[in-house]
């Protein structure tokens, strides 16, 4: 639920149409929605589920953004983890629906509520209302570095222009990130738009989590802006094996891809790359 866009009025100025006579014109524009979502997690019951995390996106597939989040943070591990998850009315008026609420199936331990470990997220950074990088440091069960994955660096560098031709909202707006599964022939699975980076990976990860294919063994995820340690984290706890970026990595990304046994590429574009990690999986 809820409109990934909206329309705005402005004064477009133009100094290159001064031989037209306008250089500035009133008309409408296309934004990115931006809007906050709280994730409610708890055991069945009135009053079990209690907020967990609060982060800025734009609204759809919001379910798929708050089963995502819970598998990358180590709290759920698989579809089996959760009994039910469901958009919720929220305290605004009108109506936004900015509320999801899970339950965890039954032995499945509820996450602590630590202010130290502060969940609140902006549409720019998932860790950063985090204590240290040892909380967000979450290991994944899955053995990356065992799998036996390989592809032509052709059919990577083909991927940058299939992830921008299915960014619809992007078209309208220019204001959204993607995330986009692949598999090793170069196949779109599966993309999500938001205008945050983690949301886009989320969304595409809990829906992976739903459609109960996790591990992503065998699959490429791409970024369509830059890769951080916490889309690395992501990648890892989904099991994908090779996360590629449009954009540079970060340090600490490029440590964790080393310590999971991913394969990082980073400047996916031109025709050109950058491998960081694991560079035997890209074949020439």
């Amino acid at each position: 639920m809820g409109r990934a866009t909206d329309r705005r009025g402005v004064l477009r100025i133009d100094l290159d149409a001064a031989a037209t006579g306008r250089t500035s014109v009133r008309r409408q524009d296309s934004l990115a929605v931006e809007e906050p979502l709280e994730i409610r997690v708890g055991a069945a019951g009135p009053g079990r589920r209690r907020p967990l995390a609060v982060t800025m996106r734009t609204p759809g597939d919001d379910l798929d953004l708050a089963i995502g989040f819970l598998l990358t943070e180590g709290l759920i591990r698989s579809a089996d983890d959760v009994r039910t998850a469901q958009l919720c009315a929220g305290a605004e008026t009108p109506n936004t629906y900015n509320v999801v609420d899970v339950v965890l199936s039954p032995g499945v331990p509820e996450p602590a509520v630590d202010p130290a470990r502060n969940f609140y997220t902006t549409s720019s950074c998932g860790v950063c209302g985090k204590a240290s990088i040892d909380a967000v440091r979450t290991r994944s069960v899955f053995a990356v570095g065992d799998d036996p994955l390989t592809l032509p660096a052709a059919v990577l560098t083909a991927l940058p222009q299939r992830l921008r031709a299915a960014q619809r909202g992007f078209d309208r707006t220019g204001g959204l990130h993607a995330a986009g599964l692949f598999t090793a022939d170069g196949d779109l699975v599966v993309l999500r738009e938001d205008v945050g980076r983690h949301n886009a990976v989320d969304k595409v990860i809990g829906w992976a989590v739903r459609e109960r294919r996790l591990p992503l063994a065998g699959h490429v995820l791409l970024v369509s802006g830059r890769a951080s340690f916490e889309l690395t984290q992501k990648a890892w706890m989904a099991g994908v094996p090779l996360l590629a970026a449009v954009s540079a990595p970060s340090t600490l990304a490029a440590e964790l891809a080393e310590e999971a046994g991913l394969t990082l590429v980073g400047f996916l574009r031109d025709n050109a790359m950058n491998v960081y990690t694991r560079p035997e999986r890209i074949t020439t």
